[in-house]
């Protein structure tokens, strides 16, 4: 059984703790769904966080999906909290970056982009709140494009001609397989998202 570690993180209020608990909900490894509006986040454990409703300190939890284990960790999205951010991440496979899709890319967005790329994280973003009036979820992924870098690829609809066309300018290797066969295989996509890093050409979610 495979175990991956993933780190989860955003500017403040972007809905961070709110995914974690989504993930463990829609799993199976929660019973009830805990939101950090309500005060009763299943990882938001300390009375203070509740109080403030914001993440502290990072917490862990575990989420059993088909043949893995993944311990996620939600990481603080307050800019006050950043060294306990950056502590975590020395530990995770994987991170998330979760972007609002009502704010976009914020201040604080880009320094957790700049951790992912001190420690080389490889890094899906996740643009949340799209059901919120105002959200504009093009519009945010153009914007990450210009801010975070080109290599952005959108993967909400992994076997469109546009996708094909954006993963296959990350990687030369995706390139040439694009261009002879106009596919890319799954095993060919999985190795070029674990090989690129934030700041690096390459492939995010």
């Amino acid at each position: 059984m495979k175990k991956i570690s993933v780190g989860i993180l955003a500017h403040v209020d972007s809905g961070k703790t709110t995914l974690s608990e989504a993930l463990m909900y829609l799993s199976g490894n929660l019973k009830k769904l805990g939101r950090v509006d309500r005060r009763d986040a299943f990882l938001d454990t300390f009375s203070l966080e509740r109080e403030r409703g914001i993440t502290i300190f990072s917490k862990q939890a575990v989420l059993n999906y088909k043949d893995a284990v993944f311990t996620l960790l939600d990481t603080p999205g307050h800019v006050d909290f950043s060294a306990e951010t950056e502590r975590t991440l020395q530990a995770p496979d994987y991170a998330i970056l979760v972007v609002s899709g009502t704010d976009g890319v914020q201040s604080h967005t880009l320094t957790l982009w700049k951790l992912l790329q001190k420690y080389a994280v490889p890094c899906f973003i996740f643009i949340n709140k799209t059901d919120l009036p105002g959200a504009d979820a093009a519009a945010v992924l153009s914007q990450l494009r210009r801010r975070l870098g080109d290599g952005v690829t959108d993967f909400s609809d992994p076997g469109s001609e546009a996708f094909l066309e954006q993963a296959a300018l990350c990687d030369e290797t995706l390139l040439e397989m694009y261009t002879g066969t106009g596919k890319l295989e799954k095993n060919a996509l999985k190795r070029a998202i674990g090989v690129f890093r934030p700041g690096v050409q390459g492939l995010r979610g």
